[in-house]
């Protein structure tokens, strides 16, 4: 499929990570994914559509364009939600397509040296680190803990920073006392042991959802689970994945294969969204490597979305009583990257008391997208205010979704639209119906 007469001169794909043909053409342009992509439904664009990107990706690969800051520009703009994956009849895996464009991109892209350090600082030298981050996270919660936070706040001093910055701040979540603490733990089972299981603790959730986490090993050990929170473990690398660092997202995978797989257990269960998704991709992401090529594939059948594995299991409807009415927003890397639409509904109309309603258009992107929230604020804010409209039609006490991006990016669209309302794990409100049974 690639032009015989390439113009000279221009920035093309190559290397083993470019795009495959075999993936850039089975797109046949027929435009069903234009309604999934909620960057082509904000701005009515063709170039930020799925489709329109792949005719950028093709016109590279055929050498008709080079990878300009104007064609990368709409790549930018896509969050890589890959709701266009659903909606695709021929196949395409955009979302692999993107991740390889990326990695092109970064190799190219001609950044400043302040901007190529944080990022390589972030990327390489924070997420990959839990001391490191947990340090970051630690001052952000000093600056609230202590009241700084309020007095800043108070001053009026953030109106002399950039509008995005003061924008940021003030979408930052309240970060709870505790953290998760249990790495290197092995949790029991109540009554009889039906499974062994490795959780991921992750990078970001055990900082800033730790309450959520201890609530994740509960609802496991609730269900006859001996939960090993395996020590070693590292980030996922599906941010890595995202911006094109696959060079570190693979030294990850291969850490994380190492520790995990030697663990013994029956499934490694994960319940952040996108964690979920890039580690059931390893196979795909370390398809290359002699050594860890055969490993790869036989750790991403372990890992399990916690939603899929409890109903598989299946776990014990909770007695406890909740007075809640309840809708559901379908984190992106669960319902598209996973598949998994239905598991997380079962378990929320398994607990009494709870009314259920339908979120419309549940499976339409939040714009948290990983680092998208900040790297294009301006377009994250818009597809956010778009979900946050279609809340306020279902009258619900409490949005359950089941993704550490998700959950902050709909704690701040609650927050900007005034609306009383609680943004919980579906997990979370599993654990607290667990807990409410009346003691036998």
């Amino acid at each position: 499929m690639t032009s015989p007469s390439k113009r000279p001169g221009l920035e093309l794909f190559s290397g083993p990570d470019a795009p495959s043909e075999s993936d850039l053409y089975k797109c046949v342009h027929c435009g069903f994914c234009l309604e999934a992509c909620p960057t082509y439904l904000e701005t009515g664009l063709e170039a930020e559509s799925p489709r329109g990107r792949i005719a950028l990706m093709k016109a590279v690969n055929e050498g008709r364009i080079g990878i300009t800051d104007t064609v990368v520009r709409h790549w930018d703009l896509c969050i890589q939600c890959r709701a266009c994956e659903i909606a695709c009849p021929s196949g395409v895996p955009y979302g692999r397509l993107i991740e390889a464009t990326m990695q092109q991109v970064k190799e190219r892209r001609k950044v400043g040296l302040l901007a190529r350090l944080a990022s390589d600082i972030a990327l390489k030298q924070v997420f990959p680190h839990q001391g490191r981050l947990a340090m970051l996270v630690g001052g952000m919660r000093m600056y609230q803990l202590s009241g700084l936070q309020k007095m800043v706040r108070k001053s009026g001093v953030l109106k002399l920073f950039p509008g995005d910055l003061a924008e940021m701040e003030s979408s930052l979540p309240v970060l709870p006392r505790s953290v998760f603490k249990a790495r290197g733990q092995v949790i029991p089972a109540q009554g009889e042991k039906r499974a062994r299981v490795a959780l991921l603790s992750g990078c970001v959730m055990p900082l800033v959802n730790g309450p959520e986490m201890n609530a994740v090993v509960r609802v496991l050990s609730r269900n006859g689970c001996e939960v090993v929170v395996t020590r070693g473990q590292v980030c996922c690398g599906a941010v890595n994945t995202h911006v094109g660092d696959l060079e570190t997202a693979r030294d990850l995978a291969k850490r994380n294969i190492d520790v995990f797989m030697a663990g013994g257990v029956d499934a490694v269960i994960v319940a952040s969204a996108g964690c979920g998704s890039r580690m059931k991709e390893y196979d795909h992401l370390l398809r290359q490597d002699d050594q860890y090529a055969e490993k790869a594939i036989q750790f991403s059948e372990k890992v399990k979305d916690i939603h899929e594995f409890l109903v598989d299991l299946p776990f014990e409807e909770p007695g406890g009583h909740l007075d809640y009415r309840v809708t559901y927003q379908d984190s992106c890397h669960l319902s598209n990257g996973q598949r998994v639409t239905a598991q997380p509904r079962i378990l929320l109309r398994s607990i009494p008391g709870i009314e259920f309603v339908e979120l419309s258009n549940a499976n339409m992107c939040c714009g948290a997208g990983g680092t998208y929230t900040v790297t294009e604020r301006d377009f994250s804010l818009r597809v956010l205010d778009t979900k946050m409209n279609a809340v306020k039609e279902t009258g619900a006490d409490v949005i359950a979704t089941a993704n550490p991006g998700c959950l902050l990016q709909l704690q701040y669209g609650a927050q900007r639209e005034g609306l009383d309302i609680k943004i919980r794990y579906v997990t979370d409100l599993l654990d607290e119906s667990y807990r409410l049974e009346p003691k036998v």
